[in-house]
C-alpha cells in the first residue's frame, strides 16, 4: 500500500491547530522575535486595541524588519502585513498548500464566526504540511486537527488576546 492509500486525502480541518498565537501592535520587534524563537511560532495576529486582529506579523516580517537596520525600536505594528490570509477549513490540505504558494505565506488562518464577531480561531503552517509529508502513520499527527483534544476556540482566542492586552500595558 502506498502512502496516499493509507493517508487519504484530508482536509484543512484534519491538520489546522486550533488556537492562533497573538500579539498586541506595540510588542517590539525584540520581544516578538525572542517569542517566536522561544516558542517555535511561525506567526502571530496583531490584535488592536479592541482585540481585533490588524495583520499579521509572521517571520517573513521579522527578517524585512532586521534588513531595514532600524529593527530595535520597530513595533508590530510597523512591520506586520496588513490583513490576514484565510482559508476555509473544508478545502483539501493541497489546495491550501497553492494558497499559501500564492500569497507568499508560511502561515494562514481559519476563522470562526460566535455572537456576530468572526475572529482568527486555528492555523495552518508549513510545519503542518510537512509534518503530514513526513508522517509514517496517523498517530503522528494526533495532536492535530479539529479532533485533537484541547481548549474551545473562544477559550483560546480570549486567552490569547488578554495575554497580548496584558503585554500592551506592560509595554
Amino acid at each position: 500500500m502506498n502512502k496516499q492509500d493509507a493517508f487519504p486525502p484530508k482536509l484543512v480541518r484534519d491538520l489546522m491547530s486550533v488556537g492562533v498565537p497573538t500579539c498586541a501592535l506595540g510588542d517590539s520587534v525584540v520581544e516578538l522575535t525572542r517569542w517566536f524563537l522561544e516558542k517555535d511560532v511561525e506567526g502571530a495576529v496583531a490584535l488592536d486595541e479592541n482585540g481585533h486582529g490588524a495583520g499579521v506579523v509572521s517571520r517573513n516580517e521579522l527578517v524585512q524588519a532586521y534588513a531595514r537596520g532600524d529593527w530595535q525600536t520597530l513595533t508590530a505594528e510597523e512591520v506586520m502585513r496588513p490583513g490576514m490570509p484565510t482559508v476555509p477549513p473544508d478545502i483539501p490540505l493541497t489546495a491550501a498548500a497553492q494558497i499559501m504558494q500564492d500569497l507568499n505565506t508560511r502561515i494562514i488562518y481559519i476563522t470562526h464566526h460566535a455572537g456576530g464577531i468572526e475572529y482568527p480561531a486555528a492555523c495552518l503552517t508549513y510545519q503542518h504540511l510537512l509534518r503530514h509529508l513526513a508522517a509514517q502513520d496517523e498517530a503522528e499527527l494526533k495532536d492535530l486537527g479539529i479532533k485533537a483534544e484541547r481548549e474551545s476556540p473562544i477559550e483560546t482566542f480570549t486567552r490569547r488576546r488578554d495575554e497580548a492586552l496584558r503585554r500592551a500595558k506592560r509595554g
